[in-house]
């Protein structure tokens, strides 16, 4: 089970049914945007030891999760999508990767296309397709990262799947 993902860019915003999502996740609590790239960097070489260990069978894309005001103080979870829901934690890298699960419900949806700068921008395009539609974000935000950011990758070609679920 993973989260609607197109062949091609969402270029449009579109509302999604999303299920229930168990994830391996790596927590961070009262962070901010200073904090956010060494958070995603030791959670995702958590997740990757996790993954290499056996401990965690990946379902899909890796995903942040934010959880508040990305622009204040806010949590994280870096999580992957799981075949089976973990029973437990369990440390890898010196990060506890645990069981969570991104809840379920309607959500507004599209695709960013380029580098990791232009996120804030796509995220203010796709709230306000949210607020023009008459809804409230529920305070969550959802990144897929559908390409791995490498020293050889074009940040242009870079695609990111945006996911807001409505109260």
């Amino acid at each position: 089970m993973s989260l609607p993902i197109t062949e091609q860019p969402r270029t449009e915003v579109a509302w999604v049914d999303v299920a229930d999502l168990p994830v391996a996740s790596v927590r961070y609590d009262g962070i901010t945007q200073d904090a956010l790239v060494t958070c995603i960097d030791a959670g995702f070489n958590a997740l990757r030891a996790a993954i290499a260990a056996g401990v965690v069978v990946p379902a899909g894309s890796p995903l942040a999760v934010y959880h508040g005001d990305p622009a204040a103080t806010f949590d994280a979870e870096i999580a992957f999508p799981v075949v089976t829901a973990l029973t437990g934690e369990s440390e890898h890298a010196g990060v506890v990767v645990r069981p969570s699960v991104l809840a379920g419900g309607r959500y507004a949806t599209v695709t960013h296309v380029g580098g990791y700068d232009g996120l804030g921008a796509a995220w203010g395009n796709l709230l306000g397709e949210v607020g023009a539609a008459g809804e409230q974000p529920a305070g969550r935000y959802v990144e897929v990262y559908l390409t791995e950011p490498t020293p050889d990758t074009d940040p242009a070609t870079m695609r990111t799947e945006l996911f807001a679920p409505v109260a």
